[in-house]
């Protein structure tokens, strides 16, 4: 192993044997027995009922709206517990993640992310792959391409996770996954269907990630999305979940307006990460060529709007 991968895994596990102690005190030692995400293998394939409950939940999420989408703009504004900022530092960023606006252009794969904190912004401009590659990405600290590897991976991996989030099953049509039934899990007060799914590639820049999409039996809609996040060497090993919820339906699509994150492994049941939909609109009109530097530029620049009854976006 060279040092450039054997640091950030050094790092990590430093980070979460600090945390030891303070797991009783927290009450999250021995709570994650409902938490199933055993791996999907590549030579298995799809079950029909899988896929028709796959197909059910993206109709649900509005996939017929989502096809007319050409651009998506999108406010967010939340907050990392600082103990999540000690286990994934590289992951949080926390100095510079605060507020965000986000572009997606869906047609081209690409997401650009305009991060802000105390420290100042960040930016970050993700190309997603095609077929097994695992795609590419660029990040600008204050204007300043970095080539810091462990961030640079971790911001592809935020990108990929943040989209997987808000659109749940619309952000995986149009590419082949296998997918299984497992079995079902309660997410608040909705009953659900767990859907297991083999993502290639994976989030961020791994070749393959392994999901769990609960999905609620009555309304279709996924309630609680649990993720490996192998995409980046300081994750690596760790699986996660988000529950999302509040939907607004705008444009023929249901989008969730807020988040909530866990870590369900290495240190199960960590809150990690509480924010929420500050703003949406659509189809601006503006291309890559708005999104593709240190800063938006064009008709991508300006706040996203706000949606009835959010706070105020974030500039």
């Amino acid at each position: 192993m060279n040092r450039d991968t054997a640091e950030p895994s050094r790092r990590h596990l430093l980070a979460t044997a600090a945390l030891v102690p303070l797991l009783p005190a927290l009450g999250v030692l021995g709570g994650c027995a409902s938490a199933p995400l055993s791996p999907i293998q590549a030579k298995e394939t799809t079950d029909t009922a899988a896929l028709t409950l796959f197909n059910e939940c993206a109709a649900a999420h509005g996939l017929n709206g989502w096809r007319r989408v050409k651009d998506v703009n999108v406010g967010y504004r939340g907050e990392w517990s600082t103990l999540a900022s000690r286990v994934q530092p590289e992951r949080t960023d926390t100095r510079f993640r605060n507020s965000l606006q986000e572009r997606l252009l869906p047609a081209e794969g690409l997401i650009a992310q305009a991060h802000t904190g105390p420290a100042g912004q960040k930016q970050v401009l993700r190309r997603l792959g095609q077929g097994v590659a695992t795609g590419s990405v660029e990040v600008w600290y204050s204007g300043r391409a970095t080539t810091d590897e462990p961030l640079r991976h971790t911001s592809a991996m935020v990108a990929d996770t943040q989209r997987l989030c808000l659109l749940g099953p619309l952000a995986l049509v149009d590419r082949p996954q296998v997918m299984k039934l497992a079995g079902l899990e309660q997410v608040g007060d909705h009953a659900c269907e767990r859907l297991m799914v083999r993502m290639v590639p994976g989030l961020g820049l791994s070749p393959v990630e392994q999901l769990v999409l609960c999905i609620d039996r009555r309304t279709r809609l996924m309630r609680r999305v649990r993720f490996t996040m192998d995409g980046a060497a300081v994750t690596r090993g760790a699986v996660v979940e988000v529950d999302v919820s509040e939907f607004q339906n705008f444009q023929g699509v249901e989008w969730p307006t807020r988040f909530r994150e866990r870590m369900r492994r290495p240190v199960p049941l960590l809150p990690m990460h509480d924010w929420q939909l500050t703003g949406l609109d659509l189809n601006r009109g503006w291309s890559a060529a708005d999104i593709g530097g240190a800063q938006f530029t064009g008709l991508a620049q300006g706040a996203a709007r706000a949606l009835p009854g959010s706070p105020a976006p974030a500039g």
